[in-house]
């Protein structure tokens, strides 16, 4: 008599699993070898693009006031880790729960360090290009200039931040960044991850936290629109207006401290801290 096969397991993983998994995923990536490493967070940086592409032109002009126009740029967003958790990325955001593997000593230093850099790398030339290429397709022309306009503003907005500013906000970001691969870790469906990233990213975009990664695209792209007079007309915004857009500003007050805050919420926040409650030696789950 044939064995009736096993029904498949829809349950989701309990969180003291999920910390096995994260530590697994962890060890997994260390060791991946650095030439896929970084042609996939090359398109991880491509994916965030995308979806901040997708957060400019939902946020233009839609009349429907702060909170209701942010709330469908942050889901809107959203489109950019979905890509990475289900289409298969590598973000340096989501990465630093490495630190969780590192921390039990299945990862060596060396080997966290290394995937960091590559994925960091990475992300900036696959958000660089998408920028080149929206910029090249001409799709800020869109809405009578309004698209271009509001990336312009978006740029702008970002390098005009305070250093200690831009950490905390890089702090908060990634916390519900990392919370979001966190909650992929109890999936068992691709429908599970959908809702999973969807608020947490929901969230960090409507509150207006700091993303190193989707910065890569929103100011280098803002960098390139400066060069366009209509595009300045449009967003109300003379030349005095963008002493600060410059690369530059770019790196110092805005992808260097929102980096760092990225790296205390994502490893000390969520990493770190969910390491001690489940995979510390003596802990029993």
């Amino acid at each position: 008599m044939t064995a009736s096969p096993t029904p498949p397991n829809f349950d989701p993983l309990i969180p003291a699993q999920m910390a096995r998994k994260a530590e697994d995923v962890g060890v997994a990536k260390a060791s991946l070898g650095w030439v896929e490493t970084l042609v996939l967070a090359v398109l991880a940086g491509a994916f965030i693009g995308l979806g901040a592409e997708f957060f400019t032109v939902v946020t233009t002009t839609t009349g429907l006031g702060f909170g209701v126009t942010r709330l469908l740029g942050g889901l809107a967003f959203s489109l950019g880790l979905f890509l990475v958790v289900v289409a298969g990325a590598e973000l340096f955001t989501g990465n630093n729960l490495i630190v969780m593997a590192w921390a039990s000593r299945k990862v060596a230093t060396q080997r966290l360090l290394r995937n960091w850099a590559l994925v960091y790398a990475g992300n900036f030339a696959g958000a660089v290009a998408t920028a080149l290429l929206v910029y090249l397709s001409r799709v800020w022309v869109l809405g009578d200039g309004d698209v271009g306009a509001n990336a312009l503003r978006i740029a702008t907005a970002k390098v005009g931040l305070e250093f200690g500013e831009a950490v905390v906000r890089g702090v908060l970001c990634n916390a519900l960044v990392c919370l979001a691969v966190w909650l992929c870790y109890s999936c068992r469906t691709n429908s599970d991850k959908f809702f999973a990233v969807a608020f947490p990213i929901t969230a960090f975009v409507a509150s207006g936290f700091e993303h190193s990664i989707a910065n890569m695209y929103f100011v280098p792209l803002g960098l390139l629109l400066a060069g366009e007079p209509e595009v300045l007309a449009k967003a109300g915004l003379a030349a005095a207006d963008l002493t600060r857009l410059t690369w530059d500003g770019f790196f110092l007050r805005n992808l260097l401290p929102v980096t760092l805050g990225n790296l205390l919420g994502g490893a000390g926040l969520v990493g770190a801290i969910y390491w001690f409650i489940y995979l510390r030696p003596g802990v029993r789950n």
